[in-house]
């Protein structure tokens, strides 16, 4: 049972929308890995995903919020910077450590739980701004 995308958590940039969307899929990928018991193998090709996908997201959404002159960009960086060096920890876990069941819990947890809260929050206060400088 993955996450559905609903438009509550569209913030009105499509660009932004659909890079959401799309992380959303492969996190549902994850889960449905999980179910059949392929997690760790599916561990693997997400984090190998979210090294590239998540920083280049992240510029995008960065790049809008100073062009805008968004007023809350520092703090919406700071957790991009700290979500990125969970990512980060993870891979280096493994790493030394070969993937473990753990690690799949532990993504499965770390996405869901920032992924919702991030874009259902976070990102909807930056639609919102956005929004109303006529982006």
């Amino acid at each position: 049972m993955g996450i559905e995308w609903r438009d509550s958590l569209a913030i009105g940039v499509e660009e932004i929308d659909s890079q959401h969307k799309e992380l959303i899929r492969r996190f549902n990928s994850l889960l449905t890995a999980c179910e059949a018991g392929k997690g760790i193998d599916e561990l693997k090709k997400l984090l190998t995903f979210l090294d590239d996908y998540v920083v280049e997201h992240f510029s995008n959404e960065e790049r809008l919020q100073r062009k805008y002159n968004y007023p809350s960009y520092a703090s919406h960086k700071m957790e991009h910077d700290s979500f990125v060096a969970r990512i980060k920890a993870v891979q280096e876990e493994i790493k030394s450590e070969g993937v473990a069941i753990h690690n799949v819990i532990e993504t499965n947890n770390m996405l869901l739980k920032w992924l919702l809260n991030h874009i259902s929050k976070v990102d909807i206060e930056l639609g919102k701004f956005l929004k109303a400088t006529n982006m």
